[in-house]
């Protein structure tokens, strides 16, 4: 979603230790110990998977499922195993906000936004996925309507205020209508909605968004109507509610790490701050719940317009060598400088892909930076271990072991050079940094062992490197 009252709310809930979730929250974790249940088990391609964010309205010149479709051959040499589209429905006009509309205001759940194209264009973009090992998902917007929907047929669907007048979720959020989901008849409806794009397209699974606004007891329903249909599917939550893992949903937002991270780099809050914000997550959460890591979206301003460019590749090292579904969002591997969030969002500003010429080092970062994670087991799904440093209000270091291999990932969060001392186990380890000085560099063995003489250890200002021990 793109409310920025919601999002500010987050930065302010969620950056400090103290304020890592509301009150509410903090009495439901108390009541719910998540942390001594399992999360559901999740399919090896969510596990293991790679997302990019498609705003199809941007993602190309001509703005339509064909313009996704040219370039999934690129998307495939990029590494990334899950597309998730952005809503693909008709957009309401009624109290629309901007030119376009937000695509979050849908007017109607089973049909495909004309702009975008028609139901053979989507079909073909999934077959064509499909045929290249990609996944497909799409945005659903479960928790409201755009005004003109034709939901509105049916009122009690909605949720009313005390004069009977249909209501937004919050005041901010005016272009659109709050559903009811004490409605049975309304959970019929998107529950057969849900299950009608999975089996008519072969979806691959749905990012649901503002997930936590609606009952999870709908969603733990909706879990298994869908899996009775393509057992091998993938549930995204936009909310941050150690519940949802536990039955409906593998993946949720890590919006509180996500937070913390803009503080770090923009100079608030020490690189600590990201360990504990890991530590107390980590303490609430089911065991093997998947977070997703990500840096940019299109929610935010963008990352490089936020950090710059070496802080925004500084940044993407730690999502994609922590634990978690790491995420790329819409032209992001090319430095794509375009505005996103509101106000931009109800706009079109396609992506200037010539950018990469001018950053000619960013989609060389992203295609080996996923190329590394894919090669070694520990970066996928090995154990997180925080190490100490000689400067942790600046420094990352961590631990990614898995049964067979051990990582350790040295981050550099400031921008002054660190010359000091890391925490490291006895045992020989060497550096496998990729070099992001060519492209092409997609199979582990192209990336040169170097000895590493840790503990010692030597960071430019974000700098990240990557060591392995021997066995």
């Amino acid at each position: 979603m793109y409310r920025k009252v919601r999002h500010t709310a987050q930065l302010v809930l969620f950056t400090g230790l103290a304020l890592l979730l509301c009150d509410a929250c903090k009495a439901e974790v108390a009541a719910h110990d998540y942390s001594k249940v399992m999360a559901r088990a999740s399919a090896d391609w969510v596990r293991e998977g790679v997302i990019y964010e498609i705003f199809p309205r941007d993602f190309s010149s001509s703005g339509d499922f064909a313009g996704v479709t040219h370039q999934l051959d690129r998307l495939q040499a990029l590494g990334v195993n899950i597309l998730w589209l952005m809503p693909i429905h008709p957009v309401g006009k009624a109290k629309a906000k901007g030119t376009l509309g937000s695509p979050y205001a849908v007017r109607d759940y089973y049909r495909i936004n004309p702009e975008y194209g028609t139901a053979a264009d989507l079909r073909k973009l999934i077959r064509e996925a499909h045929k290249r090992g990609l996944k497909v998902i799409i945005d659903i917007v479960a928790n409201h309507t755009a005004w003109d929907s034709n939901l509105m047929a049916h009122p009690d669907y909605y949720t009313h205020d005390a004069s009977g007048k249909i209501i937004p979720p919050e005041p901010d959020w005016a272009d659109v209508a709050d559903l009811n989901y004490n409605s049975a008849a309304l959970r019929r409806y998107m529950q057969d909605m849900l299950v009608h794009w999975v089996k008519d397209f072969d979806l691959d699974g749905f990012r649901c968004d503002v997930a936590a606004r609606v009952p999870t007891d709908f969603w733990e329903s909706v879990r298994d109507a869908v899996t009775k249909v393509k057992p091998d599917i993938v549930m995204l939550a936009e909310a941050e509610s150690p519940e949802l893992l536990v039955k409906a949903f593998d993946i949720d937002y890590g919006w509180s790490f996500a937070a913390a991270l803009t503080d770090v780099i923009q100079g608030r809050r020490s690189a600590s701050t990201l360990r504990e914000v890991w530590n107390t997550n980590a303490a609430q959460y089911p065991r093997g719940a998947l977070r997703l890591r990500f840096s940019d979206n299109h929610d935010e301003r963008r990352a490089i317009t936020r950090f710059g460019e070496p802080a925004t590749l500084a940044a993407s090292a730690l999502m994609f060598t922590l634990d978690g579904v790491p995420m790329l969002y819409n032209g992001m591997e090319v430095g794509d400088a375009a505005e996103s969030g509101a106000p931009a969002l109800f706009e079109k500003l396609p992506i200037y892909w010539p950018t990469a010429e001018r950053r000619p080092q960013f989609p060389i970062f992203y295609q080996q930076i996923i190329a590394l994670r894919k090669a070694h087991a520990a970066l996928r799904d090995g154990a997180v271990a925080w190490l100490h440093n000689s400067d942790e209000s600046r420094v990352l270091t961590f631990a990614r072991r898995s049964s067979g291999e051990t990582m350790m990932v040295a981050i550099n969060m400031s921008t002054q050079p660190f010359v000091g001392v890391v925490e490291a186990d006895d045992g020989h380890y060497v550096e496998i940094t990729p070099s992001f000085k060519g492209a092409g560099r997609n199979d582990a063995a192209d990336v040169p062992a170097l000895a590493a003489n840790l503990p010692a250890l030597s960071l430019s200002a974000w700098q990240f490197r990557v060591f392995q021990k021997q066995q």
